[in-house]
Parts: C-alpha cells; structure tokens; sequence
C-alpha cells in the first residue's frame, strides 16, 4: 500500500510495504517517500522510481485512491509487491531504495501517520 498525505498543494508522502514470503518466515518493510506533483494518482497508473529494480518489477499499478478533505490527506493503495523469485536479496533491494530517497518507516510510525 503506498499511503499518500497531501502535506500542499504538490506534495504527497508514499508509503510502500516490501515483503518477501519464504517457507521458513516472512520478513517486510516499510519505506516511504515523499514525491511532488501537481497531480494525483488515479486507479490504473503505474508508479515508477529510480529506487525500483526491474528484477523484481517495472511499476507498481494503482489499484485505489482515497482522499479525506477533512485531514487533507490522500492514500494511495498499490498492488502489494512479493519477492519470490530473488535475483537480488531483500537488503539490497532496500538498499538501492534507500539511495534513491526512499526511508525506512517503523510499524508504529506507520500506524500513527
């Protein structure tokens, strides 16, 4: 899920779940990263950064937007990205994410945002 806040009139925060799922556990996490815009995504786009791996994916594709006037806030639902096949390892997957701007975000703070 990619959790957007419109903080202004071109800003939204994106939050993104990455989790890879193996028969002995599942490990995820959080990243988020804040984008400018003078638009919003709608259901169909497909979101690309540079701190994504085409090994894993292109894009994630919208699947829901929904805006609360209220909190003036906008949340952005991707479809969930699995790591099954690893042709990289989830740290450096994380890592190149990390380099391009993106942060990791705890639980809690996911939570509470």
């Amino acid at each position: 899920m990619v959790k957007g806040r419109h903080c202004n009139e071109n800003q939204y925060d994106h939050f993104s779940n990455i989790f890879k799922r193996t028969k002995e556990s599942d490990s995820s996490e959080i990243v988020l990263k804040t984008f400018e815009s003078t638009f919003r995504p709608i259901k169909g786009d497909i979101i690309d950064d540079p701190g994504f791996d085409s090994r894993f994916h292109n894009g994630y594709e919208v699947v829901k937007v929904t805006i609360n006037y209220e909190t003036n806030e906008c949340y952005v639902s991707l479809h969930p990205l699995a790591m099954e096949i690893e042709e990289i390892n989830i740290n450096e997957y994380i890592d190149k994410l990390v380099a391009n701007k993106w942060r990791i975000v705890s639980k809690e703070e996911f939570i509470t945002s």
